[in-house]
């Protein structure tokens, strides 16, 4: 019985072999395979790094250190990413370096006039914005919001830079360097302050590190290359790409908005320790996405960028990618969704163990979402975001109502949380058909010039 239960074993997984072989085959131009993985192994170091740090952070600062870390986050991510109204994603898309330079410091400009005017507004009305959105706990923290801001520019116009001259191993390095560093400055620091005001400022100041890490890197990296002198004029730069403030940034922000609704729902109607396991079970489940689905994002987007130009199929890329992304993804998104109350009391204490429940759900969403990476990554290639963010806001109107429900009518955090990922997983797999629909019919026009 054992031999043949192995031999059927060994069978499956030469099959799964041959299926993964498949898939990379579309993908065998230049370096993609090795830059995913160079990408995907530094995100796997740290966030192993972040693992093994995680039982006796967790034991150090507790559940409501963590959600009003969470509640920081929250707020931040819904600003952050559109700080300097997405110029930053464009740099990869143009021909030369010339157009690309410009954007990035068209992006530095618009990011530091954006976190000025936003550190005014704060001055002002801070204080009754916060009361107004139930934030009260992160009124301690206004000055450090605009300082997020700023070093959050300089950060996505970094990255992206890195993305378009493929610098994916200073990337993974780096990524692996921060990591150490803010973990270990966690510890430290809450043995003698495990507060809040200790993760928030480390949070904010990790911003700073990864940029300066990176900045050092990318200039030894391009020492011999001949600097460009020549730059376009802002104007004509804003006009060309002016589809990712019309429509990318509103498309981030209700995103980011979306995103962060649980965490602000979990604090209004149950308190920041419910926000803190909601963080807790959001970190352990964007560990796969941050390890294969950004790094196979991140080596896809100016591959699909490329290929465009040179007349392949979109669309033919778009399937393979998202196709490996759902076998890769199958083990630990279904791993949590089987055990995952036992994983998250056994690693981080049985106080803990409600996270666990909360990730069960949240994996479908997140598995979803997982596979999207691929689909989100070609729509400014295929001058698709006006779709996607009229798609976003109906997603938002939707997953807020069973949001609502959950923790209004049936005054439960559990099914707020089941409400909310499976609405998520079913409009993540709607997206995902559309745009290789779409994609498909771009690759008609863009092959028939």
């Amino acid at each position: 019985m054992s031999l043949f239960g192995g031999f059927t074993i060994k069978k499956r997984s030469l099959i799964i072999l041959k299926n993964l072989r498949y898939k990379l085959n579309g993908f065998n131009k230049g370096s993609f395979i090795r830059n995913v993985f160079t990408v995907a192994s530094g995100t796997a170091i740290a966030q192993l790094i972040g693992i093994l740090f995680s039982p006796l952070i967790t034991r150090i600062y507790g559940p409501e250190a963590f959600g009003i870390l969470g509640v920081f986050a929250s707020l931040t991510s819904i600003i952050g990413p559109v700080v300097a109204l997405t110029y930053p994603m464009a740099i990869v898309l143009p021909r030369d370096d010339t157009e690309a330079k410009t954007l990035a410091a068209f992006s530095v400009y618009i990011g530091v006039s954006t976190s000025v005017l936003v550190s005014i507004l704060l001055g002002l009305f801070g204080r009754d914005l916060l009361s107004l959105l139930n934030m009260d706990v992160l009124f301690p923290y206004l000055i450090i919001i605009p300082f997020y801001l700023l070093l959050s520019t300089f950060l996505q116009v970094t990255e992206q830079w890195i993305i378009r001259k493929k610098l994916f191993s200073i990337k993974a390095k780096v990524t692996i360097y921060h990591a150490l560093i803010l973990n270990i400055a966690k510890v430290g620091m809450g043995f003698y302050y495990p507060v809040a005001t200790v993760l928030i400022v480390l949070t904010t100041v990790g911003q700073m590190l990864n940029t300066v890490l990176l900045s050092m890197n990318i200039k030894k990296e391009l020492r011999n290359e001949n600097k460009i002198k020549k730059k376009l004029p802002f104007r004509s730069l804003a006009k060309s790409y002016k589809d990712f403030p019309i429509y990318r940034a509103p498309e981030m922000l209700v995103n980011g908005v979306t995103q962060s609704l649980p965490m602000l729902m979990l604090t209004t109607f149950f308190g920041p320790a419910s926000a803190g396991f909601y963080v807790i079970g959001n970190r352990l489940l964007s560990m796969p996405a941050q390890i294969i689905g950004k790094a196979v994002g991140d080596v896809f987007y100016p591959r699909i960028a490329e290929a465009v130009n040179n007349k392949e199929k979109a669309s033919k890329l778009v399937l393979k990618a998202t196709k490996l992304l759902a076998l890769v993804g199958l083990i630990p998104f279904g791993f949590i969704i089987l055990f995952g109350p036992a994983v998250f009391s056994f690693t981080f204490g049985t106080s803990w163990e409600i996270a666990g429940e909360y990730a069960r759900w949240m994996a479908l969403w997140t598995y979803f979402m997982f596979l999207n990476n691929p689909s989100v990554r070609v729509i400014p290639v295929i001058s698709e975001q006006r779709f996607f963010l009229l798609f976003t806001n109906v997603s938002l109107v939707i997953r807020f109502g069973l949001l609502i429900v959950g923790a209004y009518f049936f005054n439960s955090d559990i099914m707020a949380i089941a409400l909310f990922s499976i609405s998520g997983a079913i409009l993540n797999i709607i997206l995902i058909f559309k745009v290789i629909l779409k994609c498909k019919r771009f690759d008609k026009i863009n092959l028939s010039f």
